[in-house]
């Protein structure tokens, strides 16, 4: 289906946007990118699953939505609140090593991408 393939590509430029501003030291920025980029790819799977659109933004619930297997439920928990780093100015000051989270996010992200796009 065309529209999930836009879903995708989308998800793939919001995570080149997220690396592009983590190696800017703007962390609260790029955690939100990555939050992003896995969300939009979830869709897609979910679009090409469905043939509609859901308007949600918890992981989780896409994720379970489109029975994704249970390591990408996990990483989609411990994603989940990047979505809200760019919304309270004080939340990424209260994450112990910002950067080494990052990385973090990086990986899981990485894991859903594949696994999505295996599965589009």
């Amino acid at each position: 289906m065309e529209e999930a393939k836009k879903w995708f590509s989308k998800a793939l430029e919001d995570f080149d946007t997220a690396k592009y501003n983590l190696k800017g030291k703007k962390i609260d920025a790029g955690l939100f990118y990555l939050q992003q980029s896995a969300e939009k790819a979830l869709k897609a799977v979910y679009i090409n699953k469905f043939k509609n659109l859901i308007k949600i933004h918890d992981l989780v619930v896409l994720a379970k939505k489109i029975n994704a297997p249970v390591n990408i439920i996990d990483f989609c928990k411990k994603l989940n609140p990047a979505y809200q780093y760019t919304r309270y100015p004080d939340a990424v000051a209260k994450i112990e090593n910002p950067e080494a989270k990052a990385n973090e996010f990086i990986n899981y992200v990485e894991e859903i991408l594949k696994w999505t796009k295996k599965n589009l």
